[in-house]
């Protein structure tokens, strides 16, 4: 867990952001932050600042995502892509055990892979808080999941505080951004005018201040700090989408037989790609695979969906057989029951569920529609 202490904000330039990333390098990080692959911003290993997305953004909405050049060389001028860092600290497919068997004898070994310290360059506000979400689900006095402790454990945060919003965001609605506010051990808010391109930067972590003091930042003008916070609170009115969280709770639990539940049932496609996308969805199944000789088996931990027909699967039948009912448990499971096993939201307002819908089906619309015509307020009537 970081420190929390944020430091008064200093100022670097593009080429010590360069020096940073070099001294993570030399100092055994692997650091990770967007690039531009397959025509979208995909979160992989980098090595300087060439390998950023300089000079592009993405333009989203309703199952729309394109990227396209900026006028300016803004470096983290773009929202979020399809991925998120949830794949480097809960992977997509992990390893638990496998077993041979020689001469008669079966020896099953538990696999422990050797975690390797790494730095994670570009992460947001929402996303920071997605991880702290996946703290509780991974890392709470009733389970611990040693994986997951041991890669976050080993993992360097060095946000950016948000200098537009995307079609489809709504963090502001969930408290969750555009501002860093913790969680980081660095935190950079990107300035481009007419001035130099320059970023003030924040420590809250011993790590953290240690970074600052090898790349040895200057002191901060009072204008500077003024127009970041000024970028911020430009990005905070620019949100693409709103959600009314009041009641939420008790709204969703409340409307389980709400005729909207079967409108969007017409429309989903039952992909599974909202969870996928997602950065605090952690639905796992397990799965066997041996060889053909029958000598070697394996046992991986995988990614799942509450969207596949098979994860619902009990003795004796489906319990969630239909659309309506599989959407019906992510969306209040997300909004509504997550407050009552984690005392939080499970949604953090990033806007990939809306974006990566092939049909463009929108999280904040269905529940304003449960909320201008809901059951409970009906029968109250």
């Amino acid at each position: 867990m970081k420190d929390e202490l944020v430091t008064r904000p200093r100022k670097i330039d593009k080429e010590q952001l360069q020096g940073l990333i070099q001294y993570l390098c030399q100092n055994d990080y692997t650091v990770y932050g967007p690039t531009i692959q397959d025509g979208a911003i995909i979160y992989d290993e980098v090595n300087s600042l060439t390998d950023l997305p300089i000079g592009w953004t993405d333009k989203q909405d309703g199952g729309s995502y394109r990227l396209q050049q900026r006028d300016d060389e803004a470096i983290f001028g773009y929202n979020v892509g399809p991925h998120s860092w949830k794949k480097f600290l809960h992977p997509q497919r992990l390893l638990l055990w496998e077993a041979s068997r020689k001469d008669g004898t079966i020896n099953v070994v538990a696999h422990e892979e050797g975690i390797k310290k790494i730095a994670i360059l570009g992460i947001r506000s929402c996303e920071l808080h997605a991880i702290a979400i996946q703290d509780k689900v991974f890392n709470n006095p009733h389970f611990k999941d040693s994986d997951y402790i041991s890669r976050r454990d080993n993992t360097l945060f060095i946000a950016v505080n948000c200098g537009q919003a995307g079609g489809t965001c709504f963090c502001d609605s969930m408290q969750t951004g555009p501002k860093a506010t913790s969680g980081f051990d660095l935190s950079l808010t990107e300035i481009i005018d007419d001035g130099p391109h320059r970023f003030l930067v924040e420590a809250a972590s011993k790590q953290g201040q240690a970074l600052l003091e090898n790349i040895k930042p200057a002191k901060a003008a009072d204008n500077d700090r003024q127009l970041a916070d000024r970028i911020v609170e430009n990005t905070r009115q620019q949100m693409g989408r709103k959600m009314d969280t009041d009641g939420i709770k008790a709204l969703l639990q409340d409307n389980l037989e709400h005729p909207r539940w079967d409108d969007v049932a017409s429309r989903c496609l039952s992909c599974a790609n909202c969870t996928m996308v997602c950065p605090t969805c952690f639905c796992t199944t397990v799965e066997d695979v041996t060889d053909l000789t029958g000598d070697h088996a394996e046992r991986w931990r995988r990614w799942d969906s509450c969207f596949s027909r098979d994860f619902s699967y009990i003795h004796g039948g489906n319990i969630r057989h239909s659309t309506k009912s599989r959407y019906r448990q992510w969306l209040t499971h997300k909004l509504a029951n997550w407050i009552d096993q984690f005392e939080t939201s499970g949604c953090v307002g990033c806007g990939r569920c809306i974006t990566w819908c092939p049909v463009g089906i929108d999280i904040t619309e269905e529940v304003s529609a449960i909320r201008s015509k809901s059951i409970a307020d009906e029968g109250q009537k």
